[in-house]
């Protein structure tokens, strides 16, 4: 059995591989590197002809067995070419009705190896929010071990995860996640704080008003919270 999911599991990667080689364009790659500031090498597909050329490997029909879904990621994660690191983030994705307790391993895997907000923000409002969804009994141990961690981009997970959450978002949650991270001088995290505080305002804008008034935000959080508001106000 262990011998037939190896070979699924390869046979997959290596047709995914195929298709994205047949589909590089390498004058596309450069502009992506540089957007990127080239931190990674890309095979030079835009979105739009990516999740093309995913859509039949994310059919159920086709996935290899959940059980190798950690391997899977993990050597998609290896490869240089940025477009795989997108597609196992959406690989994933389509094992979310079988999310198990231990995923959030490979969840934070994801977010530390290869970190950028490309992948993050993704990783983050995606699969943690559904995770903690699924499993809320885990949410404040490792909310605490982000926090904890010094590491910015487990850090902005901890920020973002409830972006899609609207109404169950957890105010005091949020308060404590931001109060935790004010003072930092870091882009990341201050962008992060001001984007969920912006989405949070589309479900409710005067928690997020009175949230503002009352705390210390470095200048661009505040700006990016209030933007929408500001705007239909």
């Amino acid at each position: 059995v262990i011998i037939c999911v190896y070979f699924i599991m390869n046979k997959f990667l290596l047709t995914i591989e195929n298709e994205f080689t047949y589909y590089s364009d390498p004058v596309i790659a450069a502009g992506q590197k540089a957007y990127m500031k080239n931190q990674f090498d890309f095979h030079g597909i835009k979105t739009p002809r990516r999740r093309e050329i995913q859509k039949p490997f994310l059919n159920k029909k086709y996935l290899p067995p959940k059980s190798s879904m950690v391997k899977t990621v993990k050597t998609l994660w290896s490869k240089n070419e940025r477009e795989y690191q997108y597609f196992a983030v959406e690989l994933a994705l389509a094992y979310a009705n079988q999310m198990e307790r231990q995923d959030i391993s490979l969840f934070e895997y994801m977010i530390t190896h290869k970190s950028w907000w490309d992948t993050v923000d993704s990783i983050a409002a995606k699969l943690v929010g559904s995770y903690f969804i699924k499993y809320p009994e885990q949410r404040d141990k490792y909310v605490e071990k982000w926090l904890k961690s010094e590491n910015i981009w487990l850090q902005r997970t901890a920020i973002l995860f409830q972006l899609n959450y609207k109404d169950a978002l957890d105010t005091s949650l949020l308060s404590h996640i931001i109060n935790t991270l004010l003072g930092s001088k870091e882009f990341f995290i201050n962008k992060a704080i001001g984007w969920i505080l912006r989405q949070y305002g589309k479900t409710n804008p005067d928690w997020v008003i009175d949230f503002v008034n009352k705390t210390q935000l470095d200048n661009l959080s505040r700006r990016e919270a209030l933007r929408l508001i500001e705007k239909t106000s």
